[in-house]
């Protein structure tokens, strides 16, 4: 993975669900990462949904970033072979590789703050990898929250003397317009962050319809990621040298820089889009603003 790429950022607008392998009773979950059970979008979703933003007047670009589907194979092999000069095959490779989506801070109720955002040492280490300007990590307790009052969260109190005040700024939160709301912060420690994090998810009572618009069976629960949330995804190159020596080395980095060029510019014609991902789009599920980490609003972060 290159040093310079950087993260996309996802805001969720909505509350969004991506199904998960398991279903258990009425309760229909979401994915989960199998050694933290925290919530996450898989990168195959995400990928299908960039994919789909590159039309077919530049199919050329996007079996480049993305890989042939088996329309394009049956369809586009002839037209693609005259323009690059390259066969295509159902077992070609996108160049472009797109990691799972994971939290970064995720809002929770506060009868003292309203809604105070959380996350915690382990979710904010993740994000340092993918940025090299990252600030250090703030300790567990840390906030911006104003001193002297107690927090309130849920069922849990933090007293005012185990909280450690820092700015908004020693944080390295990622600023965006879409993501204006996000200004009262928390660390809390992993077990805490955690069970606070699965309290705090949206449970979306359904009912299914027969024929004659009764409800057939019960209930069931759906989970979903919560609005306001703030997740983030890496992704990079996957050019890789063929050949030895310094002009094999500096084709691949060509061309590398090539295909990140071609998908950074993909992104920023959509930077002031809003996506709809994990599905139920006709019920306002999935909507979130994405960007890149060193394109908001066209401008540099600080």
């Amino acid at each position: 993975m290159s040093h310079s790429i950087n993260p996309i950022y996802l805001y969720l607008l909505s509350p969004l669900h991506t199904g998960g392998t398991t279903q258990e009773g009425n309760l229909l979950g979401i994915a989960r990462e199998s050694h933290t059970d925290l919530p996450y979008i898989p990168s195959s979703t995400i990928r299908g949904r960039l994919r789909s933003l590159v039309g077919d007047d530049r199919r050329i670009q996007r079996i480049q970033l993305f890989g042939p589907d088996l329309k394009d194979v049956q369809e586009f092999a002839d037209q693609y072979e005259q323009e690059t000069g390259n066969k295509l095959t159902q077992l070609e490779q996108g160049k472009i590789w797109i990691g799972d989506a994971s939290l970064l801070w995720m809002p929770v109720p506060s009868l003292s703050h309203g809604v105070v955002w959380i996350s915690s040492p382990l979710l904010l280490e993740r994000w340092a990898r993918f940025q090299p300007d990252a600030p250090k990590i703030p300790g567990v307790y840390s906030t911006n929250l104003p001193a002297g009052s107690p927090v309130y969260l849920k069922d849990a109190i933090l007293k005012t003397e185990d909280l450690h005040h820092c700015q908004f700024e020693a944080f390295g939160i990622p600023q965006h317009p879409a993501a204006q709301s996000l200004k009262k912060v928390l660390v809390l420690p992993e077990q805490h962050c955690n069970t606070l994090i699965q309290m705090s998810l949206w449970r979306q009572v359904k009912v299914k319809l027969d024929s004659h618009k009764s409800v057939e069976g019960g209930f069931r629960y759906e989970e979903a990621i919560p609005p306001d949330t703030l997740m983030y995804l890496p992704w990079g190159v996957t050019a890789q040298t063929n050949g030895k020596g310094k002009s094999a080395e500096q084709s691949s980095k060509e061309a590398e820089q090539s295909y990140q060029q071609l998908f950074t510019n993909m992104l920023r014609e959509k930077d002031n889009e809003v996506l709809q991902i994990g599905g139920q789009e006709s019920l306002g599920r999935g909507f979130v603003q994405p960007w890149l980490a060193n394109n908001a609003s066209g401008k540099e972060e600080n």
